[in-house]
């Protein structure tokens, strides 16, 4: 950059305004002297971070930093850690709101929009806002730079990043009273839910449904809670419900679910698979008002469902499925094409692998095979014909050889009755506890098996990135929630179902991608390796995963990650053909 040019040292919004409209119909390229340019406004330090190339290609990124004294927040809202990452979240959701009222399309491309990625019903530790132990705060998000084709528009650009961008700012901080009582509500809330999930394990549960929680969502593709007045709150059972402390609300009551294996039972649509969706989502902190803020599982739950086709590299299914007519070795079992009892005792190998202590299956998203043989069944086939050993016959093998608890929906098949320690059912979207009454069913209509084989410890992945490396210089994209593209090669991650952002997703594919680099993840033991990448996110935070930070991810869980790798489809599979967008 020259000392004459118009943006070697921006200083004001005067200045930068003038510098900007100076730039007038200049090819769009000019926009790159904004690269580091910084200027204050609404009492924030604003920085331009990254200039797109292109009015088409993705927008420039911009941060924003207002001091303590600036941000004034309240010594509550920054205290401990828990307090920060709630904080950061609910002035990502004022961000978001801000930027959305602020943007208007212009010329070509993304031109005039301003965007971070949007907030869900779930409280995630994100790139985009950071707030320091001192309550400074930082803010990241996007500016489509406007122009007409490739020349820029001035006069659009000027009233871009010296109107709209400042006055959204203003709408996120200070915040006025209303804004700190709604912050602090949002904050206590955080951290009562942590509080009922600390509490869960030593009080021997896997689950804490809260008494009021409102369960239901608006849609399959909207989850946002159902209007209170067509819900019915949950309400526990007496015999299973547990109080727990918290810091804000003092005892909290609802149903605890122990460990050990719990049926989830009932006729169809009346709120089984409801009830299992929203404990697979209480590994999460919920945002006040959701309805689910005050259901809490422990983190290692992990979701298991069958996934027809998916890719196998090397797992230990030798628990579930052995003696195959193909011969094949299943204690390191290979397919790019997987069945649906295959695929779902990967999943469970890898969830185990990776530290899973709870397992949630629902029967409606599992392979029937796999869950059950019942006692004709064994009649007419003998069990040397067999070769898998169904989840039925393991599930009480898992609680006592590994720890490993089981929250299952079923609604058509009474199987499992001898293996419960719980069985809840679901009439009209009311919880009542029925184990006694399928205790006596199962005494009275026995169903008994052969013994299983013994457990076998799962068998740990070693060198497992070997074969996927591939992905390591791909450039990377994330076109949906739960679909990633390493060149033009797809990832798909739809039956992940405990991946809630698209943020969650991108920075899984970079974690992928920097496992493959790694050399040493790729000598030692898979887990090893998650583990060291995870300690490090945890000390330098989301921005250990590119050169340079953007506002664009979100934490996620090492379950989730392990379960992305497992799903990366070794080059040479005759299934990985390149996807199309």
């Amino acid at each position: 950059m020259s000392p004459d040019d118009p943006l070697a040292s921006p200083g004001g919004l005067e200045t930068l305004g003038a510098r900007l409209r100076a730039l007038d119909r200049r090819g769009y390229k000019a926009y790159k002297v904004l690269t580091g340019a910084a200027y204050d406004a609404a009492g924030f330090g604003i920085t331009v971070a990254r200039v797109q190339g292109d009015p088409f290609a993705d927008p420039s990124r911009l941060e924003a930093r207002a001091g303590a004294s600036v941000a004034s927040l309240p010594e509550e809202a920054v205290a401990a850690p828990d307090a920060r990452r709630a904080t950061a979240d609910y002035l990502h959701r004022r961000l978001a709101a801000a930027l959305s009222a602020g943007s208007r399309r212009v010329g070509s491309g993304g031109g005039g929009l301003l965007t971070t990625p949007p907030p869900v019903q779930q409280v995630l530790t994100r790139s985009a806002v950071r707030v320091d132990e001192r309550g400074a705060v930082e803010l990241r998000f996007r500016a489509g730079l406007p122009a007409r084709g490739r020349r820029i528009l001035g006069e659009a650009a000027a009233s871009l990043l010296c109107g709209a961008v400042p006055a959204a700012l203003s709408h996120v901080l200070p915040l006025d009273p209303d804004g700190i009582a709604a912050l602090l509500d949002h904050v206590r809330t955080v951290e009562d839910a942590v509080a009922l999930r600390q509490a869960l394990e030593p009080a021997g549960l896997v689950a804490f449904v809260g008494d009021g929680a409102v369960l239901p969502r608006r849609s399959g593709v909207d989850e946002a809670p159902l209007d209170p007045a067509r819900a019915v709150p949950f309400r526990s059972p007496a015999s299973l419900r547990v109080e727990i402390e918290t810091p804000h609300s003092g005892r909290l009551g609802g149903m605890g679910i122990r460990r050990g294996v719990t049926l989830i039972v009932g006729g169809g649509y009346h709120g089984k698979s409801t009830l299992l969706r929203a404990i697979e989502r209480g590994v999460y902190d919920h945002l006040p008002g959701d309805g689910r803020e005050r259901v809490v599982s422990v983190p290692g739950a992990a979701k298991i469902r069958a996934e027809d086709r998916r890719s196998i590299a090397g797992t230990d299914i030798s628990n579930f499925i052995t003696g195959l007519p193909s011969r094949a070795d299943t204690t390191s079992f290979h397919t790019a094409d997987a069945s649906g009892s295959t695929s779902q005792a990967a999943a469970i190998a890898e969830a185990l692998e990776a530290g899973a202590t709870c397992l949630l299956v629902d029967e409606d998203t599992s392979a029937t095979n796999f869950m059950i043989r019942d006692a004709r069944m064994r009649r007419l086939i003998e069990a040397a014909d067999e070769p898998i050993t169904p989840f039925n016959d393991r599930a009480r093998q898992l609680v006592e050889r590994e720890g490993v608890s089981s929250v299952l929906v079923l609604g058509g098949s009474g199987e499992y009755f001898d293996v419960a320690d719980t069985v809840i059912a679901l009439r009209a979207y009311l919880a009542e506890d029925v184990t006694s009454k399928a205790a006596r069913i199962a005494a009275e209509d026995p169903h008994p098996g052969p013994d299983p084989p013994p457990w076998s410890p799962i068998r740990s992945h070693e060198a497992a990135l070997a074969n996927r490396s591939w992905i390591a210089d791909e450039r990377i994209r994330v076109p949906s929630p739960r679909r990633v593209l390493f060149g033009r090669r797809e990832l798909d991650l739809g039956a992940v179902e405990q991946i809630v952002d698209r943020a969650q997703t991108r920075a899984i594919g970079l974690a992928l991608m920097r496992l493959a680099r790694d050399p040493t993840a790729a000598r030692g033991l898979l887990v090893d390796a998650i583990g060291r990448l995870m300690e490090e996110l945890e000390t330098r935070g989301l921005d250990a995963l590119q050169a340079h930070p953007t506002g664009d991810l979100a934490a996620f869980r090492p379950l989730d990650l392990a379960a992305a790798l497992h799903r990366i489809r070794p080059r040479q599979s005759s299934a990985d053909a390149p996807a199309k967008e």
